[in-house]
C-alpha cells in the first residue's frame, strides 16, 4: 500500500503523522511510505531521518495525497485541503466531526473513507488513539493556565502554589478521565488547591486513592459545577463524550460571576468545548476575554510540544495502521472491533452515530455498508 504523510498546515500545528520508527515499520512489512518534505522539521524530525528508514520523500502535498492509498494525518483537512479528498482515499486522523458540520458534508460530499483516531475504542471503554494526546493536553493544561494567571497575561496574578501564609490558587478539574487526572496531577505538583468533578464515581474513587486524598473529588451536578466554578482561579474543562459534541457545563452566566482575571481553559474545545463561550484559538493568539475572566482554547495544544507529541501519537497509532496496510481497510475494520469503532464516513454516509446526531443527518451502520 503507499501511504502518504503530508505537512499539517492548521495553524501552529508542529506534529507530523508518523515518525521514522513508524516509517521503518510500514517499510518492513512492504509498504511505501511517501513523506512531504520538511514535514517532521517541526517535531525536530528531518527528512534524512526519515529515508534512513526507506521513506520516499515528495515536495508537494498534492503529489503526497495524490499518490497515496492511505493518508495518515494528526489533524483533520482544513479547506486549503478540501480539493485533494477523494472516493478512493482512506484518510486517518483526529477528524473530530461533532463540532465541524463543514468537514463532515465535505467528507460525505467526496466520499471519503474517514477512520477517526478518537473514535477507536477498545471494549473496556479506552480511547487508545486519542489517550496520549489526552495526556499531553492535561499535563499542559496547568502550565497554560499558570501562564495565564499572570497579571501581565491579564489574569488575577495569583500563583499556584502560593508561599507560606497565602492560600494556593484553587485548581477545580471538569472530568476525571485522562486529561483530567494529568490536570490534576499537574496541579497538584504545583502546588494548587486541586478539585474534580465527575459523574462516574469509579473515577472519583481514583482520583481519591491516587493522589492520597491530597485532590478533592465531588460528584458533577449543575449545583456542584456553579459552586466550585465561582470561587476558582482556574478551571480546566476535560469532559469528554466519544464522538460527541461535549455537554456545555459552564454557561455565561456563571462566567460573568467568577472572580475577576480568573482563567478557563478549555481541553474540550476541538468537540466543541464545554464552556458556553469557548471558541477555538490559536497558538499564536491563544486567549481572549469573557467578562473579567481569560479563557484558553487552542485547538491542538499538544502542537505546543511536538517533539513529546509526534512520538506519542506514533507509539498508538503504528499498530492499526499495519493492520490497516497490511489487510486493506475492510478487513483490518472487520477483524477489529476497536478500530471498526473509527470509521465515520464511508461512500458518503455518515457511520458513526454521534456525529449523525451532532449535525441532524442520517445515520447509517457500518455493518451494512463494510462487507
Amino acid at each position: 500500500m503507499r501511504i502518504g504523510v503530508p505537512t499539517e498546515v492548521k495553524a501552529d500545528e508542529h506534529r507530523v503523522g508518523i515518525t521514522p520508527v513508524g516509517v521503518h515499520e510500514l517499510v518492513r512489512n512492504g509498504h511505501v511510505v511517501l513523506v512531504q518534505r520538511g514535514a517532521g522539521e517541526g517535531s525536530s524530525i528531518s527528512d534524512e531521518d526519515y529515508i534512513a528508514e526507506g521513506a520516499t520523500i515528495v515536495d508537494a502535498a498534492d503529489d503526497v495525497w495524490g499518490e497515496a492509498e492511505l493518508v495518515m494525518k494528526v489533524k483533520e483537512p482544513i479547506a486549503e485541503e478540501y480539493h485533494r479528498l477523494r472516493a478512493d482515499l482512506t484518510l486517518f486522523t483526529y477528524l473530530h466531526l461533532a463540532a465541524d458540520e463543514r468537514l463532515t458534508r465535505e467528507l460525505l460530499r467526496t466520499k471519503v473513507t474517514g477512520i477517526a483516531y478518537e473514535t477507536v475504542q477498545l471494549p473496556s471503554g479506552l480511547l487508545p488513539l486519542l489517550y496520549p494526546m489526552s495526556e499531553v493536553a492535561g499535563c499542559l493544561a496547568p502550565q497554560v493556565g499558570a501562564h495565564s494567571l499572570l497579571k501581565a497575561q491579564g489574569g488575577s496574578g495569583v500563583l499556584m502554589g502560593g508561599v507560606g501564609g497565602v492560600a494556593s490558587a484553587k485548581v477545580v478539574v471538569l472530568g476525571a478521565g485522562v486529561t483530567g487526572q494529568n490536570a490534576a496531577n499537574i496541579a497538584l505538583g504545583m502546588g494548587a488547591d486541586v478539585t474534580v468533578l465527575d459523574t462516574d464515581l469509579e473515577k472519583l474513587r481514583m482520583t481519591f486513592w491516587r493522589y492520597d486524598n491530597r485532590v478533592r473529588q465531588i460528584a458533577s451536578s449543575t449545583v456542584a459545577v456553579r459552586e466550585q466554578v465561582l470561587k476558582a482561579d482556574l478551571v480546566i474543562g476535560s469532559v469528554l463524550i466519544p464522538g460527541a459534541r461535549a455537554p456545555k457545563l459552564v454557561t455565561n452566566e456563571m462566567v460573568a460571576n467568577m472572580k475577576p482575571g480568573s482563567v478557563l481553559v478549555d481541553i474540550a474545545v476541538d468537540q466543541g468545548g464545554c464552556f458556553e463561550d469557548t471558541h477555538p484559538t490559536t497558538h499564536s493568539d491563544p486567549t481572549f476575554q469573557v467578562h473579567g475572566s481569560i479563557f484558553y482554547c487552542v485547538a491542538n495544544m499538544p502542537g505546543a510540544v511536538p517533539n513529546t507529541s509526534t512520538w506519542a501519537l506514533t507509539n498508538a497509532t503504528l499498530p492499526y495502521a499495519v493492520r490497516l496496510a497490511n489487510q486493506g481497510w475492510r478487513d483490518a475494520l472487520r477483524n477489529d472491533h476497536a478500530l471498526g469503532l473509527g470509521l465515520n464516513t464511508y461512500a458518503g454516509n455518515i457511520t458513526c452515530e454521534p456525529v449523525a446526531q451532532a449535525h441532524g443527518l442520517e445515520y447509517t451502520d457500518p455493518a451494512k455498508l463494510v462487507e
